[in-house]
């Protein structure tokens, strides 16, 4: 069996933080060799719960532990000098250096970036913090409900009348370290014939690869969506979790077909042409209605059965497990999404990494070191693979790749467009008959006459850099088509159902098949095996399926979405990673393979803390709102105006003594009962009360600043609609300015890293291709057809550039 992808490279991990640690264990479980810093008597984190009894009357951190597994792990203090000397000679044999460390501390460090560029210009370096090395955010304090709440990630979720709510930690780290991953990885696989190169990524414009649709939404309508409540997802109905007669349903019913699909399986079938529910916008505004009707009837079947006779029915259901229940369906057992972590001498169960390469899938979690326990064992000397800087000269890390793009909406797009960001050439494969849906989910009305397919903003925003072709693949010439940009390819996804492209002849066996070398990428909602590939997913579905509702709000609440349909950028982000260590793979042995990706699978790091105080512990902690297992006090609390929140959060008793004198509340500083962390959880009723006293008086921007300007971690609770005038972001240049056609002048997002020290991400080259708008240019240039032979599948209907039902499509033919 061929070796790990990543076997050949050293990487060195120097900070603490789930984002560093996440990032560093991609690589290490992909069989890199980690090296992990730790100050002396180890990481911070190591003392974060659920603790394991790890034996020797020491305890670890059970989570800390799924994070590091397969480094090893070194102690030394970056203040003397013969310690940094070790790491020094360390960092000269390493391909990777990821640095956790505050951005405002590395520059005056014993090892700042600028030294080490020059005395290791082989050495790529990827610095990980929450708002990156610019802007005026930058030296902010930071936690994760304070990343979430200012990249608009909060402020939707939760009762009508508030507070917003925050989920657990643990969701930032895992989208952050995958963020930094993916460059990191594209300049090490680019090594070989480009210099090293350094990025710094930012968690805050990581986390707004999940908001950016609803940013669409708000910009192309000019308003937000309000918050809706606890128990609704998105702008339809039926969409959220519903009791039924055993366990909870997830359903997000979104097309007219589903609606009809949907009231026929509950046994109300005169439910779906009713015109006051056919449309999404109308059952949205009878949603309580409608409420009324659906409920009782879901309590007759228990989840399961319903969620069973969804299968049948392509809708998009789920079951909305709890973690016993999570961590004992037979699904993710059978494709091994679980398996052991072990420290000291314990060891529990926790998520696999989900980027299952059938040729060289990842290590199945494994051991994780204790601090230092690797400091007697000098790693073997070595030379970078790189043995230059990168410079300007340099092209685009994939440069040169070439992926077929047959992924619509948002989970595949967005794995695409990250390769696309990073140089890579995409080819984006459509039909006139059946468009990328994100261009539009309802065919109805205005959408042909008027080309709203040409007018959605989230497709501009998941599809630049792309070229576009359009081929009926339900015909044998457009089938044939694609073979043979497939044949000369290196990369091929698709998002679509386990069964779509296998009907087409075109499963990942068949397109090996034609090219050996191809990197097949499928992301099904459960993967392409098992009892459940069969089922149809939203990113909402992917969420519910997870567990994540179950451990997010309040108790008592049922399980509570975060509103975001979290499960498309997350399965995006895993999917690009995938692409990546595919072609990581293919350079070491010349083989492409098929990666089979389950986008539930995907969702399980971001609900690890959960799944793993579950397996070790045998419970999972009561839900606690908005309070915090660690800090307090921790909450989202109301400012002066109409619906405006500012989230806070105290992480040690000088913190609490600052947030005293920013309430001018000496009283409450000197009161002794709220000295420690413990005594304030005692009294977090009180402490709330008074911090909502503050806060009332305050505008939010003005709390954060003042806040922040007592180190205190806070930050507003932004709407996605607020982004885009965001001081911080447009300061960092988040915000392209960009002209299209059909859409006029508009803002695009930019990739959440920067390259170098530059103070702005990479210039869009291209935006958004039209239905068809590359098809002479790539028929004529990679296949080599004559304009008469291009001009004869455009009368035939195979390729074109405006959309057409198959109903027009053949009265034409008939005509």
């Amino acid at each position: 069996m061929p070796g790990f992808p990543l076997s050949e490279l050293r990487v060195v991990e120097i900070g603490s933080g789930d984002a560093l640690g996440y990032c560093g264990k991609l690589f290490s479980d992909f069989g890199a060799e980690v090296i992990k810093i730790e100050l002396p008597g180890g990481d911070p984190a190591r003392n974060i719960a659920p603790l394991v009894d790890t034996g020797g009357g020491h305890s670890e951190s059970a989570a800390f532990a799924w994070l590091n597994t397969n480094k090893r792990s070194i102690t030394a203090d970056l203040d003397r000098q013969g310690d940094v000397e070790k790491i020094r000679k360390l960092l000269s044999g390493a391909d990777l250096l990821l640095d956790g460390r505050n951005p405002a501390d590395i520059p005056a460090s014993r090892l700042s970036h600028e030294e080490l560029r020059r005395s290791e210009p082989g050495l790529a370096i990827t610095a990980l913090s929450w708002f990156g090395e610019h802007g005026p955010y930058r030296d902010y304090a930071a936690t994760d409900s304070v990343c979430r709440s200012l990249a608009g990630l909060v402020k939707l979720v939760g009762p009508v009348e508030g507070p917003p709510v925050l989920p657990r930690d643990g969701q930032v780290g895992v989208v952050t370290g995958l963020t930094a991953f993916i460059p990191s990885l594209a300049g090490l696989y680019a090594r070989g014939k480009q210099g090293a190169r350094r990025f710094a990524v930012s968690a805050h414009e990581a986390m707004l690869q999940i908001s950016e649709f609803d940013t669409g939404l708000a910009l192309e309508a000019g308003f937000t969506r309000p918050r809706i409540g606890i128990n609704r997802f998105g702008r339809g109905f039926p969409a959220g979790n519903f009791a039924t007669k055993e366990g909870w349903l997830g359903v997000t019913v979104v097309t007219p077909a589903q609606w009809v699909a949907f009231c026929e399986m509950i046994g109300l079938p005169e439910l779906g042409p009713d015109p006051r529910y056919s449309a999404m916008a109308e059952r949205y505004l009878h949603a309580e209605e409608l409420k009324r009707i659906i409920e009782p009837v879901l309590l007759h079947k228990t989840a399961k059965q319903w969620f069973e006779q969804g299968i049948e029915l392509r809708l998009p259901l789920a079951i909305v497990p709890d973690m016993r229940e999570l961590l004992t369906q037979q699904v993710f057992r059978d494709r091994g999404a679980f398996a052991k972590v072990e420290i000291g001498n314990v060891s529990f169960d926790a998520p696999v990494l989900p980027q299952h390469l059938t040729r060289s899938p990842p290590k199945p979690n494994g051991r994780a070191p204790l601090a230092g326990e690797y400091n007697g064992d000098a790693p073997p000397p070595r030379r970078h693979h790189a043995t230059r800087a990168a410079g300007a000269g340099d092209p685009l890390p994939l440069q040169g790749l070439r992926i077929i793009d047959l992924t619509m909406g948002w989970a595949g797009p967005s794995a695409t467009r990250q390769m696309a960001d990073l140089g890579a050439d995409v080819i984006k494969v459509e039909s006139c008959q059946y468009p990328d849906w994100f261009r539009g989910t309802d065919p109805r009305g205005p959408y042909y006459p008027e080309k709203t397919y040409e007018k959605t903003y989230w497709f501009q925003m998941e599809n630049r850099n792309k070229r576009g072709i359009t081929l009926d693949l339900t015909s044998p010439t457009g089938l044939s088509l694609l073979k043979r940009l497939l044949k000369d390819a290196d990369a091929v996804i698709d998002n679509y159902a386990a069964d779509v492209m296998p009907r087409l002849g075109l499963g990942a066996a068949a397109m090996l098949d034609i090219n050996p070398k191809l990197v097949v990428v499928t992301m099904p909602a459960f993967g392409m095996s098992g009892a459940w590939s069969g089922v149809r997913a939203y990113g909402s579905t992917l969420e519910q399926a997870s567990g994540l509702p179950s451990v997010t709000g309040r108790e008592g609440d049922p399980p509570t979405m975060l509103h975001a349909a979290l499960g498309d950028p997350v399965g995006g982000l895993n999917a690009a990673a995938a692409l990546i260590l595919g072609f990581m793979h293919r350079k070491n042995t010349g083989e492409g393979q098929h990666i089979d990706l389950s986008a539930v699978e995907a969702m399980l790091p971001l609900v690890a803390p959960s799944i793993i105080e579950q397996s070790a512990t045998g419970k999972t902690s009561p839900r606690i709102g908005n309070r915090h297992p660690v800090h307090t006090p921790h909450g989202c609390f109301p400012c002066l105006g109409e619906d405006q929140w500012i989230t806070l959060a105290v992480r040690s008793d000088a913190e609490w003594q600052s947030l005293c004198a920013v309430m001018r509340r000496p009283d409450l500083a000197a009161d002794p009962r709220l000295a420690s962390a413990e005594g304030r959880r005692a009294e977090e009723d009180r402490i709330e009360v008074a911090i909502r006293q503050w806060t009332t008086t305050v505008r939010p921007d003005l709390a954060m600043v003042t806040l922040q300007a007592a180190a205190i971690p806070a930050g507003v609770a932004r709407l996605p609609m607020d982004l885009a005038g965001d001081p911080h972001l447009i300061k960092v240049g988040h915000w392209q300015s960009v002209d299209r056609p059909f859409m006029g002048p508009h803002l695009l997002p930019s990739v959440a890293y920067r390259e170098g020290d530059a103070e702005l991400p990479y210039p869009i080259r291209r935006l958004a291709p039209t239905l068809g708008q590359h098809n002479d240019e790539l028929l004529r240039d990679l296949l080599h057809l004559s304009d008469g032979e291009i001009a004869r599948l455009r009368e035939d209907g195979v390729i074109g550039n405006v959309a057409s039902s198959k109903k027009s499509r053949t009265a034409l033919a008939a005509g």
